[in-house]
């Protein structure tokens, strides 16, 4: 009798445990699951590129880590054997979005920006070459309704007063 009761004591202390874990966890949110941290996976995957006139340009790979927190891109033009890299993350804290890009040409750019009208639009500014002119980005990342992904890139050195485009790309998933 007193082993049954020592067993059963010893059981209803493992339920009594495992549940108050399990509140724990639950009320425990997992980080980078909230919907501001999926606005940007349309990006994800294995893409070829091309330019507006349909040239192949390059190809893009991009992958979550860290739990959803952050996407890294590898990117390999055909032409010019450009290759580089960024990471992207959504900073809760600022509430927007954060990019950094660097590449084998010893190019910098820093991004931040919002999801806003059906579109990733991240921006910053850098210095050009010796005049050490500044010169404003804009890159804007538009899902397409046939599943490609455009990427366009303009940039002004008025203040943003006028834009050119410096890049305007067409991802399809290989």
């Amino acid at each position: 009798m007193m082993r049954t009761s020592i067993a059963c004591l010893i059981l209803a202390l493992v339920a009594v445990s495992s549940s108050h874990a399990q509140g724990d966890a639950a009320a425990k949110p997992r980080p980078c699951t909230t919907p501001e941290y999926r606005q940007f996976d349309f990006w994800l995957g294995d893409w070829n590129v091309k330019d507006a006139s349909g040239k192949a340009v390059g190809s893009n790979h991009l992958v979550a880590m860290h739990g959803g927190c952050v996407m890294r891109e590898s990117w390999a033009s055909t032409g010019d054997a450009v290759t580089g890299s960024s990471l992207t993350g959504y900073d809760k804290e600022h509430g927007s979005w954060h990019q950094t890009w660097m590449d084998s040409g010893g190019g910098v750019l820093q991004l931040d920006g919002h999801w806003r009208d059906g579109r990733m639009i991240l921006e910053g500014d850098s210095l050009d070459g010796p005049s050490r002119k500044t010169t404003q980005n804009r890159v804007s990342w538009i899902p397409l309704s046939d599943g490609r992904v455009r990427q366009w890139w303009q940039q002004s050195t008025d203040g943003g007063k006028t834009w050119t485009t410096a890049f305007d790309g067409f991802y399809t998933r290989q």
